[in-house]
């Protein structure tokens, strides 16, 4: 039974419509004319768009499933790496993000860190004591995490006029 029996047994559609526009269509094929039928039109669109909708949502959900994915890396690195300090008595300074902030280790850390073979890097208000070769693969996926790492290669220039210059702070300085 077709969509127009069914509107002409429920009294919407006329015998005479319905043969009216069985005519327009048969004319319009025979002329070559397309028949449009708006009902598939919009069906089509609105598959297409819903596609686009997923796609993008496919892609976000993507992006915060590779987020998660690089932190995880990142939280492993730190904590599998991580130096132990737990008998610490020399207080090493450093500052964070503006902040002077103090953990304390060993005479063998500080040497570490002080030579640049040890980093410190921040993990959920925590400070790990990590080799540096593995602060520079966590600094590869997010360099927010290293909070200090001492470059031994790189000395600062130093300027003709400075007063001071023959008088070199060493590294291992408390303060």
């Amino acid at each position: 039974m077709s969509l127009q029996d069914q509107l002409m047994k429920a009294g919407l559609v006329s015998k005479h419509d319905a043969k009216k526009a069985n005519k327009a269509k048969h004319r319009a094929l025979k002329s070559g004319k397309k028949v449009v039928n708006e009902a598939k039109e919009l069906a089509a669109k609105k598959k297409l768009e819903q596609a686009e909708k997923d796609r993008l949502l496919n892609a976000e959900r993507k992006a915060e499933a590779d987020k998660k994915a690089l932190q995880a890396q990142i939280r492993q690195l730190i904590t599998s790496n991580a130096q132990p300090r737990d008998r610490g008595e020399i207080p090493y300074n450093f500052s964070d993000q503006g902040t002077i902030t103090k953990v304390f280790v060993t005479e063998a850390l500080q040497r570490g860190l002080v030579n640049g073979q040890l980093a410190i890097a921040k993990l959920e208000q925590s400070y790990y004591l990590i080799p540096t070769g593995v602060a520079d693969k966590v600094a590869q996926r997010d360099d927010s995490f290293i909070v200090l790492r001492n470059d031994r290669n790189t000395q600062a220039e130093l300027d003709e006029d400075d007063p001071y210059a023959d008088y070199q702070i060493p590294d291992d300085l408390m303060w």
